[in-house]
């Protein structure tokens, strides 16, 4: 009880806040992660050797089936009581939010003010022009082609060895630097360049208050003010 009172006095004294979230907030909803020991293998591949430019050029079918078969294991995930506390802190106090998620289950939770810094898993873009488009088929008919050009489309994903997008950098940045409380849910504090932001944002403004919730330690929690050592969905459906 001690921890929830800090919390939402932190909440409630803050003047914007930035929410960042990880694999975590989405494990809880059942949403593998696709690298550990248990969901990584498919097909004897492994997910760092599918989800690469590479990979796609050699055999974009292979690398589609794979996406796929992931499409069909999230749709069957749902948001858990953390995505509808996010949602719900944006109504109330205007608050952005930084996912390194594709699983696009803060939006289903009700999110609008987001960016989702690897992409989303249901939206599908062209390999030759800027075409995009949401697409939440289940399964995504082979070789989709673009209807701008007729070049193939690709998964609207950031793959290992890609840039984030700029823009959507920039943003994420802008909004971590000028809070003055960021929530940190769910994140293992290693994967770049979202891992670097909280340290980005102490050194910005000293005065900012950082909480992180997971169940285990990170670098991230060494500097928070708050740390709770619990899972994000359990916690925070007391504040529902």
């Amino acid at each position: 009880m001690e921890y929830l009172y800090k919390f939402k006095k932190l909440v409630n004294n803050a003047r914007k806040i930035t929410v960042i979230t990880g694999a975590g907030i989405s494990a809880e909803s059942g949403v593998p992660t696709f690298r550990d020991s248990s969901s990584g293998l498919w097909k004897n591949y492994r997910a760092e050797d599918l989800a690469t430019p590479q990979a796609f050029e050699k055999n974009p079918k292979l690398v589609w089936e794979w996406y796929n078969w992931r499409r069909e294991l999230i749709s069957k995930c749902k948001p858990n009581p953390a995505h509808f506390y996010i949602a719900q802190l944006e109504k109330e106090k205007n608050s952005f939010l930084i996912t390194q998620n594709i699983d696009g289950l803060h939006r289903k939770a009700g999110s609008e003010n987001l960016v989702e810094i690897h992409g989303s898993i249901w939206t599908v873009k062209c390999t030759n022009c800027d075409f995009y488009e949401n697409n939440e088929d289940i399964s995504v008919e082979y070789p989709p082609s673009c209807p701008k050009c007729n070049s193939l489309m690709r998964p609207g994903v950031v793959w290992f060895g890609e840039s984030l997008n700029g823009n959507d950098l920039s943003k994420a940045v802008k909004e971590c630097i000028s809070c003055n409380l960021l929530l940190v849910i769910g994140t293992s504090g290693i994967v770049q360049p979202v891992a670097s932001f909280p340290f980005q944002a102490k050194r910005a403004n000293a005065s900012i208050k950082i909480i992180d919730i997971n169940p285990q330690k990170t670098s991230i929690s060494q500097i928070a003010d708050l740390y709770i050592r619990a899972k994000s969905g359990e916690f925070l459906q007391n504040l529902l």
